[in-house]
């Protein structure tokens, strides 16, 4: 193939308009994508369409705004092309008014999974977890010892942020840890590493989750957090969650807030991810939850309170708040058992999980609902 070819025609035909929609152009071979990036790299001195094209080396794809001519020509050049989609955060309804918590308070959520039983054994001591969200508030109290530094793949240049409050309110449920004076996660002592891929509207494109996947990989995150989905399917989104959980990473997803049977949005449809659908208090699922044989665990998702912007509280209903449920519960195990593979968790997670009083349609297909205690001691459950 002639790169310098290839490259020339690219940047005639980037869009920097935008109109023409962003594509995701995959190589089939690695040794490929290597010599367009070392070619692509000279190129760029003289080209400032060519500086607008982002990269994942664990992929083998370039991310760039495209004209409509320039697809057909993608495929005589033998390379592979997919939509860049749109994606949204999870989250069923908007939140309530912020809200005091009294100064022994551990959310519903959290003692319903059994979480405090089990931090006579696991806090979740320095597990990395990435949460690919909207970003952290950095500033707020409860979250002070639980934030690593993260990246913000919209700005580089600065934190990850939050200015939405779904990537704090998450990040609160997994490893707030304000004790006595504030509220405590489920894992108050993992570490929580902020991948801001979603803008202030809770919306991303899918080449923002590839590249934070990539660099969780890359820096050895042991959990990802996604409470997003979309109704479309992504090759490059499944091949490189396909990557992470080669490399050992439990990748933790949001089925949808959809109410149907048998159904998950991606990424969590994919068989190497852990898909969550939501609970009530108590113990039903939650009437806005997908539900069925695509969800491997249930976990509480409504009327859920935790951290949000400006230091204080909101409540909110979603599988996304499900998710961190998960999520902080995996943080426990792994600090006792670093060495369990994701497939091996996600089968620990279903065996362990707490059986659930389902009638009707939605008893078809459906698991139980997490519980961290259990989830330690690694026994079954019987109803």
């Amino acid at each position: 193939m002639d790169y310098s070819r290839f490259l020339r025609y690219l940047h005639e035909h980037i869009d920097a308009s935008g109109k023409g929609g962003r594509h995701i152009i995959r190589f089939p071979h690695s040794a490929q994508y290597s010599e367009c990036l070392r070619e692509l790299r000279g190129h760029r001195r003289n080209s400032s369409a060519l500086r607008r094209v982002r990269t994942s080396a664990l992929l083998k794809a370039l991310f760039c705004p495209l004209s409509p001519q320039f697809l057909a020509a993608c495929q005589r050049f033998g390379l592979l092309v997919e939509e860049d989609s749109r994606i949204r955060v999870h989250s069923a309804s908007s939140t309530t008014a912020a809200k005091e918590r009294s100064s022994s308070d551990i959310p519903w959520g959290v003692k319903r999974i059994g979480a405090p039983e089990a931090w006579s054994v696991s806090t979740g001591h320095q597990i990395r977890i990435g949460v690919i969200d909207t970003g952290a508030d950095y500033n707020h109290p409860d979250l002070q010892q639980s934030l690593a530094r993260g990246i913000n793949l919209l700005n580089q240049m600065t934190l990850p942020y939050d200015d939405n409050g779904h990537g704090t309110h998450i990040a609160g449920t997994i490893a707030a840890a304000g004790g006595t004076k504030g509220m405590m996660g489920v894992a108050p002592r993992s570490l929580i590493y902020p991948v801001k891929a979603f803008d202030h509207n809770g919306s991303a494109y899918v080449s923002d989750i590839i590249l934070g996947i990539d660099w969780c990989v890359r820096n050895h995150m042991q959990i990802i957090n996604m409470s997003f989905g979309m109704k479309s399917k992504s090759q490059s989104l499944q091949n490189i969650i396909r990557k992470a959980h080669g490399a050992g990473i439990v990748v933790v997803a949001s089925s949808g807030n959809d109410k149907r049977a048998k159904s998950a949005d991606y990424p969590a449809r994919y068989p190497h991810t852990i898909s969550v659908g939501a609970t009530t208090k108590d113990g039903r699922i939650a009437s806005f939850s997908n539900h069925g044989s695509y969800i491997d665990i249930y976990a509480p998702g409504e009327k859920i309170t935790s951290c949000w912007l400006g230091g204080g509280y909101h409540e909110m209903n979603g599988t996304s708040m499900a998710t961190s449920h998960v999520s902080g519960s995996i943080a426990l195990l792994l600090a006792l058992r670093p060495d369990l593979k994701p497939g091996e968790i996600k089968r620990r997670l279903r065996r362990t999980a707490r059986p659930m009083q389902i009638t009707g349609a939605r008893a078809k297909g459906s698991q139980g609902e997490v519980h961290a205690s259990r989830l330690l001691r690694g026994k079954s459950t019987t109803k």
